[in-house]
């Protein structure tokens, strides 16, 4: 339809866009559905390609929209007080709108690819959400079923919570795994034994899916408060699926919700009731946390920003240089008040690095699509940032001016960045060590030869694994955050050094030995990676085989058979076949 230059116009943008925006979200929630299939029919592969083609779709119907808008508005339709309007029209439709918050999100990002900087304030986009939190589309009480001991047992009460799933592969041995589970909450209640008439379970409708497992999320109530849980459902190839554990301890559900793992596959047709459902689970989630975690990574930058603005609002203190060793290709800035670091592309990179800004930007959207298996930092991409000047120290502005001016922008009180990533802020693993026991350091380097093991079980090779490129979680874990060298485990070719009798044999045979563009010799992570004696010994006394190129060319091999190895995001110790074998 040709749109007419008339009082109509900005209600026929404002449906344009909500036309969009639906064809995103039913988009979005079929292949999320396929989820499950996927789960039952252990198809991981499937599973694994329908998670990262997920992650662009936003985009392509954000595009899409924009496309049909220039090509129905005249040229004379991208002014401002037009667009006001557009803004009141569309936040008609939103008032029982289930997804109203997303919907947001999208006009937004219409708006600013269409619009220059100046034009974001709050008349024109949604800065600040209309969604009254106070009263959601649908009532939280709505994503989840109760189910009541006092009627039918607890025993019975698991099993028709099993039930209700309507899993079609069967359970291997379903009794078995409800006795492991009453087990093991007793022995990890916090509120201790409750008579069943003191109980009530609260199930969310739908399993959380992600890699090879389903997680099934609830709580039980009690009159002293709330125990949440975690069910991880697991399919053995060939058997059915089985319980694998139970878990209510607030450290391992965070770990599991946390920005080091893919995004979840729910079905959530009232995200903003489901969020507020798990903040009361897991109140030190942010709600930027939790859209993100279930697959809403867009509306995660949103809320992400809107906590960033706030906090800005109420806190004084100063950007500053991130602590550690400058990088050779980002530039890495923190507010310590903040738990976050904003990396910038610097302008020129060092001359060891033989590659260009697209390739970075890849590398970074590489990460972003593929599952980062917990070792892997989840980052927010941003365009056209503005920060207030004041909040910059001088030695900080200075620095950002001399190394990536290509991106900077200052206009009156605002720095503005073109293109910025955001990671939560986390301890470097080199300035972790420095200040660390023995005991920690060989804690923290066998959690390092780990996270090497599973990241490269996932397919994919950090490039460069110097210790300055990991960091320490508060939750005690390794994780990579420095993505400018990462590639495909599968793209690398893995060599043996020459077998030597000393030391100093190997010295002389690394620097000798001839080596073509993508060969890796695993040997030399015992000098480069780990030059210290006393680290290198903690690593390779419990992860030999990371030195041996064969050990990765077998993992190579597994890749290339389809094969999709387990990474638990539990200790293995938690595991029912571990704490209750028979």
């Amino acid at each position: 339809m040709a749109l007419k230059t008339s009082a109509n116009q900005a209600r026929q943008i404002a449906e344009i866009i909500l036309k969009g925006f639906r064809k995103h979200f039913r988009l979005f929630q079929q292949v999320t559905a396929r989820a499950r299939q996927r789960f039952e029919q252990a198809d991981w592969q499937a599973y694994q390609q329908d998670s990262s083609e997920r992650i662009q779709f936003y985009d392509l119907r954000v595009n899409e929209t924009i496309s049909l808008l220039r090509q129905q508005l005249p040229a004379e339709c991208l002014n401002e007080p037009l667009w006001q309007q557009v803004k009141q029209h569309y936040l008609e439709y939103l008032l029982f709108h289930p997804q109203a918050e997303l919907a947001e999100t999208f006009y937004n990002s219409v708006f600013c690819r269409l619009f220059a900087r100046k034009y974001f304030h709050n008349q024109n986009i949604f800065v600040e959400s209309t969604l009254d939190k106070q009263h959601l589309p649908a009532p939280i009480a709505s994503v989840y079923q109760s189910y009541f001991p006092a009627q039918d047992g607890l025993k019975q009460s698991i099993r028709n919570i099993i039930a209700a799933f309507g899993f079609n592969t069967p359970f291997i041995d379903l009794e078995h795994d409800i006795r492991c589970v009453l087990r093991s909450f007793i022995s990890q209640s916090s509120h201790g034994a409750f008579p069943v008439h003191l109980l009530r379970l609260d199930i969310l409708h739908t399993p959380f899916f992600r890699n090879k497992a389903a997680y099934l999320v609830g709580r039980v109530v009690t009159p002293q408060g709330q125990q949440p849980f975690i069910i991880p459902l697991l399919h053995a190839e060939g058997k059915g699926l089985y319980l694998d554990t139970l878990l209510t301890d607030p450290e391992q559900m965070s770990i599991i919700f946390g920005f080091s793992r893919a995004y979840f596959m729910v079905q959530c047709p009232v995200p903003s009731a489901l969020v507020h459902f798990l903040r009361e689970l897991l109140p030190h989630k942010t709600l930027a946390e939790l859209y993100a975690a279930i697959g809403l990574h867009k509306q995660g930058k949103t809320e992400f920003y809107r906590e960033l603005l706030t906090h800005l609002e109420r806190s004084r203190d100063r950007f500053v240089a991130a602590p550690g060793i400058r990088g050779m290709v980002m530039m890495v800035f923190t507010l310590p008040s903040f738990p976050y670091v904003f990396k910038v592309i610097r302008d020129t990179f060092s001359e060891t690095k033989q590659f260009d800004r697209a390739t970075v930007k890849a590398r970074y959207q590489l990460v972003k699509q593929h599952d980062r298996v917990g070792r892997m930092a989840d980052t927010l991409e941003y365009s056209d940032v503005a920060l207030p000047k004041a909040r910059f120290t001088p030695e900080l502005l200075q620095e950002l001016q001399d190394s990536i001016a290509g991106s900077l922008q200052i206009e009156d009180e605002l720095v503005v960045i073109k293109h910025l990533y955001i990671e939560r802020r986390m301890t470097p693993l080199n300035l972790y060590l420095e200040q660390a026991s023995t005991a920690d350091k060989a804690s923290i380097m066998d959690d390092y030869g780990t996270a090497i093991k599973e990241m490269i079980a996932a397919n994919i090779f950090p490039g460069d694994m110097l210790l300055k490129n990991f960091g320490v979680t508060r939750h005690k874990r390794v994780v990579f955050y420095d993505y400018d060298e990462v590639q495909y485990l599968l793209d690398v070719n893995f060599r043996s050094l020459p077998k030597v009798d000393s030391f100093e044999a190997a010295l002389e045979a690394e620097a000798n030995c001839w080596a073509a563009p993508g060969d890796v010799f695993p040997e030399q992570m015992a000098t480069f990676v780990t030059p210290g004696a006393e680290i290198r010994d903690m690593l390779f006394s419990k992860h030999p085989e990371l030195l041996d190129a064969g050990y990765w060319r077998q993992k190579q091999y597994r890749i290339r058979q389809g094969l999709v190895e387990d990474i638990f995001p539990y200790p293995q110790a938690m595991r029912f076949c571990h704490l209750y074998p028979e």
